[in-house]
């Protein structure tokens, strides 16, 4: 068996690797799968093939990984689509590592395909797209050496620098066909058909969303850059920076460590009200990322209504009814790594009569002081007002004091029995829970009501929208204004309000945003319809000019880039049928060619004797002019080939076997006869002289 190349199976071993990670990067795939698939690239890489010596025992393993996959798959800890995408990987696995023969050859490329097809299934992030791009490239490449390869005799060396060109410029040819058909062949909408997004490899709960909120820990989420959340406004803003409050639930009752809810969960609704609405209400349209990691749906302040959700779960989309909690918390009933739904919140500038209702409990809480809360939180309350009683200049007065005498850290040591004491009267420093929890026990010292708000504050401009970080995670006060209901007080530095991370980080995974949100709205939600709406704007005509005369009527003749286009589109077609062309008629050249190829291994294999490079039109007339019998055969089978590699008269079907077949009865024939007659008798033959 010939020896197989290195370099290609190298690519092939990469290929299989990169549809590996296609799946991989969903971060659906067990542990322990993804840890025999690398260990078995590594030693594929390394031409390691260790099931060429364990053959049996590798089908025995994948025999036992089958059952547990199975067993996981009925237990319900699987869904079917990452049972089969596990099981595949493990069938390359073993492949990789076998002998690499014309048959683990195949069924190496077939299992990458699979996990191609897998890795659409669980995921269509950007990452997806370029493990299939790798896959395609590499493969190609991979195979394309293969068929070069069995070109090549035994014993040759393959010309790889002599083919890598060619074949690097068939694959861009084929890339560029693929965008061409991607573009312009009839397509839906592959949200519609597949997820919406994965839990991504390595996802972790980064929103810090949970039921109560614990005075006293660091705040190291502030630090954290990744993307929660992305929104569209509707009317859009504009703004870069909204630097706006997105309220996700309220706290009531402060017990001295913890802040949670009097009441709990009440009524289940496709779409919840929170305030009656306005004629001016600002439209949400909100995506819920994985690595929020939390049920709770978020909005701009003051949100009147939220639902119309939809939950992405790892296998497919589906309604989410919400329920209403204490604390205006509205939750998903559904959970899903990632969400969708719609929001409508009143204006900044809307006042009385807008408070969401609140039961006789939550409002009793208001006012509510921890047992054993310092008395040194009122007396310092009421020297700050100095007397201050209307509800929202006493809160603003006080957070005045608070950013002007406290500093802002996120580093908190130990756990002190009463952190807000801790805060106001030792360490006088704190972050955004610190300042917001000092503002609102400090405010109900004074009999003015007021409660804990949590949620995010900014909103960063991204591809028309607007996207939230983990670190943009922050609490803050409500404070309740007579006749405006709840009015926002932030005692936070302003500063300190927006994330805390790292500006290269942030800025680098924005540049990936942005490059994602592209690779979304052009490649995952591109439709018939964004079909339809290209070719429209391409053959539009163009609008009047700014200042033409009223009575110009505007031009009715397509654009300067549809013509342009058109002519792009008439020479593309033009070279293709050329190309078309030379290759129909190569093909009787090829055809003749091949049969010569038959012929000069037939002569071979009969020993007739040649002269160096002489060819077959020659060794012909040579044996006709000796009078040799072989000559008889020769001739009309000569002329024939001559006629269809040059003649452009083609071997008629089955015309090729009938010559060969003459040919072999003459050298049987001749070889019989010099086999009868005694040596120094026989008659004419081909001789090398």
């Amino acid at each position: 068996m010939k020896r197989p190349l290195r370099l290609r199976l190298a690519l092939r071993d990469l290929a299989v690797g990169s549809a590996f990670g296609a799946m991989a990067m969903s971060g659906q795939l067990p542990v322990w799968v993804l840890g025999v698939f690398i260990g078995a690239l590594v030693l594929a890489l390394c031409n390691v093939r260790l099931v060429a010596r364990f053959s049996r025992l590798s089908a025995l393993g994948l025999l036992v990984a089958a059952v547990l996959l199975g067993l996981q798959l009925t237990a319900g800890a699987m869904n079917a689509v990452v049972a089969a995408c596990a099981f595949a990987s493990l069938i390359a696995a073993q492949r990789m590592l076998s002998t690499p023969d014309a048959s683990a050859e195949g069924q190496t490329h077939l299992t990458g395909l699979l996990m191609v097809a897998g890795g659409a299934a669980l995921s269509g992030d950007m990452s997806y797209a370029l493990f299939l791009i790798a896959f395609g490239v590499l493969a190609s490449l991979s195979l394309a050496l293969g068929v070069v390869e069995a070109a090549v005799p035994d014993g040759e060396p393959v010309p790889v620098r002599a083919v890598l060109r060619p074949l690097s410029t068939g694959v861009m040819f084929a890339v560029a066909g693929a965008v061409a058909f991607f573009v312009l062949f009839p397509r839906l909408n592959w949200a519609m058909v597949g997820p919406r997004s994965a839990p991504g490899f390595g996802a972790v709960s980064s929103a810090g969303y949970s039921n109560t909120v614990r005075l006293g820990g660091a705040g190291t989420i502030k630090g954290n850059p990744r993307v929660v959340l992305r929104a569209t406004l509707t009317p859009d803003p504009g703004r870069e920076a909204l630097d706006a409050y997105w309220v996700g639930r309220t706290y009531d009752t402060f017990d001295g460590m913890e802040w949670t809810n009097v009441v709990g969960a009440q009524q289940t609704e496709r779409q919840i009200t929170l305030r009656p609405a306005s004629d001016t209400l600002l439209h949400q349209r909100i995506e819920l990322l994985p690595a929020y990691g939390a049920r709770t749906l978020i909005a701009l302040e003051m949100p009147s209504r939220l639902g119309n959700a939809r939950a992405h779960t790892p296998t497919g989309t589906r309604y989410s009814p919400v329920q209403l909690q204490g604390g205006s918390e509205v939750r998903f009933t559904v959970t899903a790594p990632s969400y969708t739904y719609e929001a409508y919140s009143l204006p900044p500038e809307a006042k009385a009569g807008m408070s969401p209702a609140l039961v006789q409990a939550e409002r009793d809480q208001l006012l509510a002081l921890p047992e054993h809360l310092d008395a040194r939180v009122a007396q310092l309350a009421a020297r700050v007002l100095q007397g201050e009683k209307e509800p929202l200049a006493a809160a603003r007065k006080l957070a005045a004091f608070l950013q002007r005498d406290y500093a802002y850290t996120l580093e908190q040591a130990g756990t002190p029995e009463d952190p807000l004491a801790e805060f106001l009267f030792v360490r006088k420093a704190g972050h955004c829970e610190h300042f917001a929890t000092a503002l609102t026990l400090m405010l109900r010292t004074q009999g003015i009501g007021a409660r804990l708000a949590t949620g995010f504050y900014g909103g960063a401009r991204m591809d028309g929208g607007y996207l939230l970080r983990a670190g943009d995670a922050h609490a803050w006060t409500h404070v309740l204004v007579p006749g405006r209901g709840f009015v926002t007080v932030d005692a936070t530095p302003p500063s300190n309000r927006p994330s805390q991370g790292s500006v290269l980080l942030e800025q680098l995974l924005a540049l990936y945003e942005a490059v994602e949100a592209r690779w979304r709205n052009s490649v995952v939600d591109y439709s018939f319809r964004d079909q339809f709406e290209l070719a429209s704007k391409l053959v539009r005509p163009p609008r009047r000019p700014a200042g033409a005369p009223a009575n110009q009527a505007p031009s009715r003749l397509p654009p300067p880039r549809a013509w342009v286009t058109a002519a792009v589109v008439a020479f593309v077609v033009w070279r293709a049928g050329r190309l078309v062309s030379r290759w129909t008629g190569r093909a009787p050249v090829l055809e003749a060619t091949r049969f010569l190829d038959r012929v000069d291994a037939v002569l071979q294999k009969a020993h007739v004797p040649r002269f160096e490079h002489e060819t077959l039109e020659d060794l012909t007339t040579r044996l006709a002019r000796e009078g040799h019998p072989l000559a008889l055969a020769l001739t009309p089978l000569t002329r024939r080939y001559l006629e269809a590699r040059f003649g452009g008269r083609a071997l008629r079907e089955g015309e090729a076997e009938h010559l060969l077949a003459t040919l072999r009865r003459a050298l049987d024939a001749e070889a019989a006869r010099r086999a009868a007659k005694p040596a120094g008798q026989a008659g004419p033959t081909a001789r090398a002289s």
